[in-house]
C-alpha cells in the first residue's frame, strides 16, 4: 500500500493511537470500538475534507501527501471524543429500555 493509500492509513492509525495515549478507554469494548470509530473517522472525514476543499492535486508531490497525512490525521482526533461521550451517556443510563433512551436523549438533546 503506497501514495495516498498508505498516508491516510498512517494518518488513521496516529489518530487513533494518540487519543487512545490521551484519554485510555476504560475497558476492552470501549477501546475496539474507539480504535474502529477513530480509524474511520480519520479516513472519512479525511476524504471528504480533501474532497470538499478540493485538495487532490496535494497527492501528486511527496510534500502534498504529507500536508493530507496531517488532515487525515485531525479527522480522526474528533471521533474519539464523540464516542468516549456515547459510552459515558449510555452507561449512565444502563438497564432502560429503547423508550426510556429515546425520552432522556430527547430531555438532554432538545426537540
Amino acid at each position: 500500500m503506497g501514495g495516498a493509500a498508505g498516508m491516510a492509513a498512517g494518518g488513521a492509525g496516529l489518530a487513533a493511537i494518540v487519543v487512545m495515549l490521551m484519554t485510555q478507554p476504560r475497558s476492552a469494548r470501549e477501546w475496539a470500538v474507539g480504535l474502529i470509530s477513530t480509524v474511520v473517522g480519520s479516513v472519512c472525514g479525511g476524504a471528504w475534507l480533501i474532497s470538499y476543499f478540493g485538495l487532490q492535486a496535494w497527492m501528486d508531490t511527496p510534500v502534498g501527501l504529507v500536508a493530507v497525512l496531517g488532515l487525515v490525521f485531525a479527522s480522526g482526533l474528533p471521533a474519539w471524543a464523540v464516542v468516549r461521550s456515547a459510552f459515558t451517556w449510555l452507561e449512565r443510563r444502563r438497564g432502560k429500555d429503547l423508550g426510556e433512551l429515546f425520552k432522556d436523549a430527547k430531555h438532554d438533546f432538545g426537540g
